[in-house]
């Protein structure tokens, strides 16, 4: 660092001059001497030098210390001490004004070099450090995104202008508060207040994020969703001396989220009315122009029907309105469930007793050409269940198992209560044309049907309902299948209506 420009502040004559010839023997520019502080001041702002070597003991009003002082307030120069006394009072007045070199007389000019070039060096570093803060300071400041630093101790050192203006709070009132009671958190949905990400940083130390739905509480108590990130700042690499917290105010898109989400549920609840109105108009239809056809044909034939043809007319119309009566009762249920009006009323009930009789009556309404076949592996089959929405729920899967089942086909219906899970587990398992694998995953939505009906009529409701009647208990359903092997439906129901599956369970 050579050729740096030096002003020299010594009282005795000699001794600066000495300095002074050392000082250009090394190759430095000696831009003056003083002998006082008010000398030494005047000089420094004329010359304004490098760095100043400053006797400490100087005549006049004011010592080389106070000079000092003087000169750092008005210029950002590195001062060096020289000085006679070592002594412990003076140094601890001579570390308040910060200077960059302590040098007891007398010393060679290897010293002087020596104590130059280390302030020279730490002086320039101390500058390119201000600058970066500097830099930093108007990065942060210039930042869309709201950030708070803290020390260790979890209060606040700085807050960039966007986080003001999210918080509420001003950087001045914020200062030296807990960093919790200016970035409050809380749940969205429950309105708990959250863990502060600076506690669980200083706890980890390492890298948190906060979930979804979480709100900032500002100081005027208004409640803002936010998404954010709070890092450890690191000292050292295993010394964490603050941390720094980044958010961003997530209002706006939650309100396009919302948008978004109400314009998909309208256009699907459009799609859900289209298909409805499709689906109900085509399975009225078949049943009216069976109806139709057997009153035209009775009208026509008049007297000479003889009674087994009046008794083959009459069964399809009794058969087209079980048809009709069956598709309003299936519509009529989907609009009790999806105005969230469906009733549950569960009460004590055996489940094989109720089994062996669904299976009765199913064979006896649906003059069913395949067998069921019923097995029950439970001494005790008490339960607390709803048993209509059971015979909604039964009634679906197995009419489903005969439709698609081969005439002459067997029906496996089994039922397993176990006491320690307190749960009933339903079986039922038919031997027909089985589901693809790609509509599995869709078989429980309104007026869905798999890609291998064809001409089998059906309204796709039928596994809607058993899926809402399940959920009413608490319950699970799951389905397993094979093309042409067959399909088996796995319900599985809590014991005791009063619990819910989860509960049961454990």
């Amino acid at each position: 660092m050579g050729q740096a420009r030096i002003l020299v502040v010594e009282d005795e004559v000699i001794v600066a001059r000495t300095i002074a010839s050392q000082l250009s023997q090394l190759g430095y520019i000696v831009t003056g001497t003083a002998s006082s502080g008010k000398v030494a001041i005047a000089k420094a702002s004329e010359t304004q030098p490098e760095l100043v070597l400053m006797d400490i003991i100087l005549k006049g009003e004011m010592d080389g210390i106070a000079t000092a002082s003087k000169i750092r307030e008005q210029l950002d120069v590195p001062v060096i001490y020289l000085t006679a006394y070592g002594d412990d009072h003076t140094l601890e007045r001579a570390k308040v004004t910060q200077p960059f070199g302590y040098i007891v007389k007398p010393f060679t000019t290897k010293d002087l070099r020596i104590a130059i070039e280390i302030a020279l060096l730490k002086h320039q570093l101390e500058r390119d450090l201000r600058e970066n803060r500097d830099q930093l300071a108007t990065l942060l400041n210039s930042m869309s995104d709201a950030v708070i630093a803290t020390n260790e101790q979890g209060m606040v050192t700085f807050m960039n202008p966007a986080a003001e203006s999210l918080t509420g709070w001003q950087q001045n009132d914020a200062l030296g508060n807990e960093a919790a009671k200016i970035f409050h958190i809380v749940d969205e949905v429950t309105g708990t207040t959250l863990e502060s990400p600076v506690t669980k940083v200083l706890r980890e130390q390492q890298v948190v994020y906060l979930g979804e739905f979480t709100s900032l509480i500002t100081r005027q108590g208004k409640r803002v969703p936010i998404g954010d990130s709070a890092s450890p700042l690191k000292r050292r690499l295993d010394q964490i001396n603050g941390v720094v917290i980044v958010f961003w105010d997530l209002s706006e898109r939650h309100q396009t989220k919302l948008l978004e989400q109400a314009l998909e549920k309208e256009q699907e609840l459009n799609r859900l009315k289209s298909l409805f109105i499709s689906t109900v108009s085509h399975e009225f239809r078949n049943p009216l122009t069976v109806i139709q056809t057997a009153v035209e044909l009775i009208e026509m034939q008049g007297a000479n029907l003889t009674e087994a043809k009046k008794g083959i007319y009459l069964k399809r119309i009794q058969g087209a309105v079980q048809s009709m009566e069956k598709l309003m009762e299936e519509v009529l249920f989907m609009g009790r469930a999806e105005a969230k009006k469906l009733v549950y009323n569960p009460t004590s009930l055996n489940l094989e007793q109720f089994c062996r009789e669904l299976i009765k009556d199913f064979s006896i309404i649906e003059s069913s050409v395949c067998e069921i076949v019923f097995t029950c592996h439970s001494d005790h089959t008490d339960a607390v269940m709803d048993e209509g929405l059971l015979h909604y729920m039964f009634g679906n899967l197995l009419s489903n198992a005969v439709k698609y089942s081969p005439r002459g086909g067997k029906i496996q219906f089994d039922l397993i209560c176990d006491p320690i899970e307190k749960v009933a587990i339903f079986y039922i398992q038919d031997q027909g044309i089985g589901i693809p694998e790609p509509d599995q995953a869709r078989l429980f939505e309104s007026f869905y049907r798999a890609s291998n009906v064809h001409s089998i009529q059906g309204t796709g409701l039928g596994l809607v309902i058993v899926k809402r009647c399940v959920e009413a208990h608490g319950g699970q359903i799951s389905v397993t299948s094979e093309i042409e092997m067959g399909t088996t439906f796995t319900v599985m129901l809590p014991l005791n209506s009063e619990l819910s599956l989860t509960e049961a369970n454990e």
